[in-house]
């Protein structure tokens, strides 16, 4: 098992690494702010970006943009980097948060690569979610899911995990759904924001809801892959809902404004699945490195 540790662990760093270059270009070489007007086949007018590496982008996307390329740089990427030692020694504390946060990685830029404009960066998002995938695969490899369970002690937040990912599930239907509606009945103005389709709708609705509610469901029943779903769900959560909150605080000081409402529910959310997170990665009983499977 040793050789395999130490090949995730080089995986690990190298998604780490691209992310952090990824992430560090978004936030630094993001361009000098200038804009022009556009008016899509739509009809949609929107300010879009003419620098830096998401120019061809509307103003609006490069600003959440740069919110979330803030967070992967200065928490993901970090906390990824730091896990390493312990994927080394076959902790599994160490697994399952990197476990979560390639979770993380692998929405970010498979959203990267479908949603932003033809970039210089684009080879780098296409190469960034397929490896953080790959990652998840290989550490689930490592993982005697079905003795899972015993891993953990009683204070395990099973209830509160069950609770929070149909929450987290059921406001992203919410949400979504009314912006769905409103773009099929060719209420598109500041929807689709230039781009042909609601693409990170897709991927949350598609993806991060049906993942949610799975979790959930194993849960309820004590499913040993239950318990593994829900680590990475807790991680991912947080720094999904910390990159929202960070995207909503860059946009309004573009816009002069801060959306309240959606910034008070990602807050929450993050502390939520912090504070989940925490005892969750707290429970887990210490034991010798596992043999794998």
């Amino acid at each position: 098992m040793t050789r395999t540790y130490r090949g995730l662990v080089a995986l690990c760093l190298a998604v780490a690494l691209l992310a952090g270059i990824a992430a560090a270009f978004g936030v630094f070489a993001r361009g000098d702010g200038t804009t022009e007007e556009a008016v899509s086949i739509r009809g949609e007018r929107f300010e879009y970006v003419t620098t830096g590496v998401y120019q061809y982008n509307a103003e609006r996307v490069v600003a959440e943009g740069v919110g979330w390329d803030a967070v992967t740089l200065f928490l993901a990427v970090p906390a990824l980097l730091l896990a390493l030692p312990g994927i080394a020694r076959g902790s599994l504390r160490a697994r399952l948060v990197a476990l979560g946060l390639l979770g993380y990685l692998v929405y970010q830029y498979l959203m990267y690569s479908v949603y932003w404009a033809l970039g210089p960066l684009f080879p780098l998002f296409v190469a960034l979610y397929p490896m953080a995938a790959a990652g998840i695969v290989w550490i689930v490899h490592t993982i005697d899911v079905g003795r899972l369970p015993e891993r953990f002690s009683e204070r395990f937040p099973r209830r509160g995990m069950i609770v929070s990912s149909v929450a987290v599930a059921l406001l992203l239907i919410g949400m979504w759904s009314q912006r769905i509606v409103a773009g099929l009945r060719g209420e598109i103005d500041g929807i689709l924001l230039g781009t042909p389709t609601l693409a990170i709708q897709a991927l949350d609705l598609g993806v991060v809801v049906p993942f949610a509610f799975l979790t959930a469901g194993l849960l309820y029943a004590r499913r040993p892959s239950g318990f593994l779903l829900a680590t990475a769900l807790a991680v991912k959560g947080v720094t999904m809902a910390a990159a929202i909150c960070a995207m909503l605080i860059v946009a309004a000081l573009v816009e002069g404004a801060l959306e309240i409402a959606p910034f008070a529910i990602f807050a929450t959310v993050t502390l939520a699945f912090g504070w989940l997170a925490y005892r969750m990665f707290a429970s887990v009983k210490p034991a010798a490195p596992e043999a794998g499977r």
